[in-house]
Order: C-alpha cells, then structure tokens, then sequence
C-alpha cells in the first residue's frame, strides 16, 4: 500500500519542524507548564481540616450560611494548619470569622449562600488533600 498525498504533506511538514529547531528535537518535546492559584487572605486561611468535619461544616454551610465557616474557624484554635504559616493564628481565627459575617450578612442576596457554599466545597477539597497526603499545589 502506498502512502497517501495527505501523509506525505505531514511527513514533509514533520521535517520542516525539525530542521527549523535548532536543538533537533520536535515540537513537542519536553515542556511543562505549570499553573498556580493566586489565592488572597481569606481563602488561604481556610484551614486544613480532618474529612468529617470539613463535610459537617459543608453542610452547615449549605444550610445556614456562615455557619461552617464560623465552626471551621475555631479547627484554627485546635490546631488545624492554613495557607497562611507566616501569619499568627488569632489573625487566621479573625479572617475565618470575618469570612463567615461577609456571608451571613450577603446571604440574604443569595450572594453568601452561594459563598457559603463553595467555602464548604473548598474546605472539603483541602481535607481530602490532607487526608490523601498529597501536597497542594494550587
């Protein structure tokens, strides 16, 4: 079987693309693109927390704003690590208790439900990065 008119096409382009790189190698050779979130002080002082009570403080948050968030700040008192190790733990229990009033307070425009909300989602998302051990790179 011969090959085809389009083959030939791609062989040839293949070719140009290697001639043109001086190191010899393809395109697609070796490059890694690596993406970090930027995060701001109240979502980097969510704390790190065992699994079953990230997934209680989701629920609490689901149904009353605020409210996980305000228990969550407390798992700082106990102990539970942040994003935020250069900053001493009565600044990272005030940012969570901050961040639970900016929900209770806009929850009634459905602005802090919906944050509330996806608060709980990332405090559960932490607890299963440390409770499968894997470093967080986000």
């Amino acid at each position: 079987m011969e090959p085809s008119h389009k083959d030939a096409e791609t062989a040839a382009a293949a070719a140009a693309v290697a001639a043109a790189d001086p190191r010899g190698a393809s395109s697609s050779s070796g490059v890694v693109v690596q993406v970090r979130e930027k995060k701001g002080p109240l979502r980097a002082a969510i704390p790190y927390m065992p699994f079953p009570v990230a997934v209680i403080c989701l629920f609490l948050n689901t149904f009353v704003p605020g409210l996980g968030t305000f228990v969550s700040a407390f798992t700082v008192l106990c102990g539970a690590r942040t994003d935020l190790p250069d900053r001493h733990v009565c600044c990272v229990f005030w940012l969570n208790i901050a961040a639970a009033l900016i929900q209770i307070l806009t929850a009634i425009v459905m602005v802090g439900w919906i944050m509330s909300i996806f608060w709980g989602m990332d405090m559960v998302i932490l607890a299963r990065y440390k409770e499968q051990g894997i470093p967080q790179q986000l």
